[in-house]
């Protein structure tokens, strides 16, 4: 069986409400939730048919569905990860991707050499990062074009030019503070 193209767009935060609402964290813009068609589970299988949303509390959206459910089991689907087909989601515009395009890229830098595999795309408060796991273990790179100049989705591969420990002026350049008097 052939894995299903898949793009995950948000995950299930919890109940909201009696009636069986969830509150949704997006991964992409809240209010195209539900123009993705049916919900899917990470094997392709519909789980949950949104009915309509409106936006929550710190950039959540709340959501409710065509299926009927209890507080306690939409409580239940806390973590629960929700699938969009690839063929239903916009093409990016250009410099843009989806995460789910560029894990399992590989890494290398200005000099061709490898430096591993994308894990992951981690947002811990401060901006994307690209989680990657090589021969050295796991390190993270600031996914901006400063450190990751070229992306080729086609041939598998993003160049990286990651910056050097303590590098303050790269970091700041990243910030656009580089040419400050």
């Amino acid at each position: 069986m052939t894995k299903p193209d898949l793009v995950v767009i948000g995950a299930i935060a919890g109940a909201h409400g009696v009636r069986g609402d969830a509150k949704v964290k997006p991964f992409g813009d809240p209010t195209q939730l539900t123009a993705y068609g049916p919900f899917l589970d990470e094997k392709g299988e519909v789980f949950l048919t949104p009915a309509g949303s409106k936006p929550g509390p710190n950039g959540l959206a709340i959501m409710w569905f065509k299926e009927r459910h209890t507080r306690e089991e939409m409580q239940a689907m806390k973590g629960k990860l929700l699938h969009a087909p690839r063929a239903a989601l916009p093409e990016p515009d250009e410099d843009e991707f989806y995460y789910a395009d560029l894990i399992g890229l590989t890494v290398e830098n200005l000099e061709g050499e490898p430096l591993g595999t994308v894990k992951a795309v981690q947002d811990f408060g401060a901006g994307d990062l690209l989680e990657i796991t090589g021969p050295d273990g796991i390190s993270f790179i600031p996914f901006t074009k400063a450190a990751v100049p070229h992306v080729d989705i086609k041939a598998g591969k993003l160049v990286a030019d990651p910056p050097l420990e303590g590098d303050e002026t790269q970091a700041e350049e990243e910030k656009g503070l580089g040419n400050m008097p």
